[in-house]
């Protein structure tokens, strides 16, 4: 069995749009290439990093959003706002990739651990995010206005 190649990088701000239909897939109210480049350009300023996995044709398979935060409940982190994969190359471990990219820039700046929130109806996800080290310690209860 071949292994499919796989590139991990990090985006800069001028290369965001790159990531847009693959954010798509996690996101579909965004709409607009621009709007989501704005998005990310305002979360930017608040510490959002994208990294993303590039498949073996150089096309971004999959990304992870993510930012470092401190909290009294767990110190020093980095939350994943936002892990998707496009369907085509699911299955393929690009987002177990990111998983541990992310968890060596977690290590890399001294966080005591990586967090994340995932809808209760993406099952799949939460086999990946289980068989990766993560556990369930709370529930994420929210309030529209």
């Amino acid at each position: 069995m071949t292994t499919p190649t796989r590139t991990i990088a990090e985006l800069d701000a001028g290369q965001t749009v790159q990531a847009y239909e693959v954010m798509r897939e996690l996101r579909p109210h965004l709409t607009d290439p621009d709007e989501f480049v704005e998005l990310v350009r305002a979360q930017r300023r608040e510490g959002y990093r994208l990294v993303v996995s590039y498949d073996e044709t150089e096309r971004i398979v999959s990304l992870a959003g993510f930012r470092h935060l401190n909290s009294l409940y767990a110190g020093s982190h980095l939350y994943i706002d936002d892990l998707s994969t496009l369907p085509s190359a699911r299955g393929q471990g690009h987002a177990g990739a990111l998983l541990r990219w992310v968890d060596e820039e977690a290590r890399r700046l001294g966080c005591a651990g990586v967090h994340l929130d995932s809808g209760t109806q993406r099952h799949d996800a939460h086999r990946l995010y289980l068989a990766s080290g993560f556990v369930i310690p709370a529930f994420h209860f929210a309030k529209s206005l």
